[in-house]
């Protein structure tokens, strides 16, 4: 069970890639994801999350300026998350958009989706350089994590303000009704983080905790029981899915429901 914390709404950040993806199937500007950005704001989502990839196959480069524009404009309030991996060029750009967030994964160039965190002791060189220069440019930064505690920790040892579960094997047991044990995984990666942020040397950020990959209205609910404090959770294919059946509005209306 949870430790005794209190439920708090968390955030939807809804991902454009899949708009973006959609897109580039034709050379056609639309669906625009400025226009898709637009009307999932409207209907009440906090932030907006992107992961450009180097051959630019869903958001394309110029996708993160443009968004970056939008929000810095008619949305002030929003979010503006920035995901991938930390290369020289990927850090120019995040920094450049001035994104709140930048969620720090370790795909490969070449993978189609993510499919596991970071091994943070392993990386610690190539992450703390990242972050620092990140917080250097004042902007938040999240590690995409898999569900140990022992990540978790070594994201709040190398300087990262926060972590991002990857619910991605979550909702594959979910699917199978299988997920009690990963839901156990969860909250002791919960308590991990909780700890981080209480043990936090004075002066440095608590470790809060963000969740992305194939999150659904079904699965969501157990998540949020498990991580009740749970800040922000991106999600992309399972509302793009949702949206072509009921539109993006009411789909981003019944997420936030669930998260609530």
């Amino acid at each position: 069970m949870p430790d005794n914390i209190a439920a708090t709404p968390t955030k939807l950040s809804v991902n454009l890639n899949a708009v973006a993806f959609l897109r580039n199937r034709r050379d056609m500007p639309w669906p625009s994801v400025v226009d898709t950005a637009r009307l999932v704001l409207d209907a009440g989502a906090h932030g907006i999350t992107v992961h450009p990839r180097p051959d630019q196959r869903h958001i394309r480069f110029n996708d993160v300026h443009d968004l970056a524009t939008l929000i810095a404009a008619d949305y002030p309030e929003a979010e503006f998350n920035v995901e991938g991996y930390p290369s020289r060029d990927f850090l120019d750009l995040a920094m450049a958009s001035r994104a709140h967030q930048v969620t720090l994964v370790p795909d490969d160039p070449g993978q189609s989706t993510s499919d596991h965190g970071w091994q943070v002791e392993q990386n610690q060189e190539l992450l703390g350089s990242a972050i620092d220069a990140l917080h250097a440019n004042s902007q938040r930064v999240s590690l995409f994590v898999d569900v140990n505690a022992a990540d978790v920790c070594a994201a709040g040892d190398v300087g990262a303000d926060r972590i991002e579960f990857y619910t991605g094997p979550y909702a594959a047991l979910f699917e199978r009704s299988e997920h009690g044990g990963e839901l156990g995984r969860l909250n002791d990666a919960a308590h991990a983080a909780r700890q981080a942020g209480h043990n936090a040397q004075p002066g440095s950020r608590a470790l809060t905790m963000n969740a992305g990959h194939d999150l659904t209205l079904s699965n969501l609910p157990a998540l949020k029981e498990v991580v009740p404090d749970l800040a922000e959770v991106s999600i992309g294919h399972g509302i793009t899915a949702d949206a072509l059946v009921m539109g993006f509005p009411e789909a981003v209306r019944r997420y936030l429901q669930v998260l609530s």
